[in-house]
């Protein structure tokens, strides 16, 4: 047994030695070894800014004037003249009613006329003679006067006369019934033989003038109030623009020409709790009819200093904390919560929690977490994301490939 000890302690100092030798190798290589680098971020760097304090509203489109086609004299409409859907200017004529009458009552109104004529010259010769034979005194002073009187009489049946000549002149005009205002006229109303009135509540036609056009929208009084003490505080500002304002289609487009806000009324709905205003937009192609729901951008103010960061770097937590990550000055990440305004564009604003200057992370999310190296480069809004960009190349390396093939 002694002898098989001494016989294998050469073999277990060899062992030993390897499994020293060994360890020593892997220590060596663990303390070669090199660090992870510094994980690639793009970052925003936070500014102060000045941004218009826009208000979206729903609003309906109105006709600037609205006139509905009455006649003026009663008769039977023999012609329509307009295309039903056109244009017409003021004064076009639209209906004819049959003239027949009226040219009639002009023609006896002219002989009555020529009569109360003849009737005044011949006073007006009469009191000549009553003048000249009481300068002679050869006639008393009352014939002189009832002659003066006459001639009075006369002249004022010839006013009336000219009176009734013109009425009826303007009965025969309103015979041809005229748009009362340039605009887009609708449907016809009446057909030709149809008897209408003067007196009548009906409209033959409505005209509406599409350009330029009324939207009509509504902010409810509480924000008003609310902007009005932000102004006081001065946390706002009033802009230079605060009477422009901007059309959102029904479909979401904008609408190409910008109006400018015209009034709000003084009094709020006591109902709805809103407040009605009206802007006023051109419309030269006429997009835009009258009834069509639109919502209105409406430029209200300016709000200064500002901060907002691209929506892409907001993260949320599970409780639904707005949250960013931010690059502090020795490039460790730092997790911070913020509180999130009004989105601007394709930005968040940021009320509380960061401050201008902090470069916030809005790529390369993947590799981080708080404390960890990074090395920030400046953020690109119109690069494409690394993912997207290294597909795109993995796609361009495989044609050539299989083209190869």
């Amino acid at each position: 047994m002694d002898i098989a000890m001494r016989m294998n302690r050469p073999t277990l100092a060899a062992a030993l030695a390897t499994v020293i030798l060994l360890s020593g190798c892997q220590k060596q290589e663990e303390q070669a070894a090199p660090a992870f680098p510094p994980s690639a971020v793009a970052v925003f760097t936070t500014a102060s800014e000045t941004l218009p304090i826009t208000n979206e509203l729903p609003g309906r489109i109105t006709a600037t004037r609205v006139a509905e086609v009455r006649p003026r004299v009663s008769g039977i409409v023999v012609e329509r003249v307009f295309q039903q859907g056109t244009k017409v200017k003021e004064g076009d004529v639209l209906y004819r009613i049959d003239p027949a009458p009226f040219q009639v009552q002009v023609e006896k109104a002219e002989a009555t006329l020529r009569r109360a004529e003849a009737v005044r010259l011949q006073a007006e010769q009469k009191a000549a003679r009553q003048e000249a034979l009481k300068k002679a005194n050869v006639v008393a002073a009352q014939q002189f006067d009832d002659a003066s009187a006459l001639l009075a009489a006369a002249a004022a049946d010839v006013a009336i006369a000219q009176a009734g000549l013109a009425a009826a002149k303007l009965d025969l005009q309103y015979a041809n019934v005229t748009a009362p205002i340039s605009g887009q006229i609708g449907r016809a109303l009446i057909t030709e033989g149809a008897l209408v009135s003067a007196n009548s509540s009906e409209n033959l036609a409505t005209i509406q003038q599409l350009d330029p056009l009324y939207a009509d929208f509504t902010q409810s009084a509480t924000d008003l109030i609310r902007l009005r003490k932000a102004l006081e505080d001065g946390k706002m500002l009033s802009g230079e623009q605060v009477a422009e304002v901007q059309l959102i289609l029904d479909d979401g487009t904008p609408y190409e020409h910008k109006g400018k806000l015209l009034f709000s009324e003084a009094a709020v709905d006591a109902t709805t709790g809103q407040v009605t205003l009206r802007g006023e937009f051109p419309n030269p192609d006429g997009d835009l009819l009258p009834g069509m729901y639109v919502r209105v951008l409406v430029q209200q103010g300016v709000e200064k200093d500002a901060i907002t960061v691209p929506q892409q770097a907001v993260q949320r937590n599970n409780a639904g904390q707005s949250q960013v990550y931010v690059v502090t000055a020795d490039k460790k990440v730092e997790f911070r919560n913020v509180t999130l305004g009004r989105t601007v564009g394709t930005r968040w604003q940021v009320t509380t929690g960061l401050k201008p200057g902090e470069k916030v992370i809005v790529e390369g999310f993947q590799k981080i977490g708080p404390g960890a190296p990074v090395e920030p480069t400046d953020w690109d809004p119109n690069a494409k994301p690394a993912a997207e960009a290294a597909q795109t190349t993995a796609a361009a390396e495989e044609k050539p490939a299989e083209a190869t093939k």
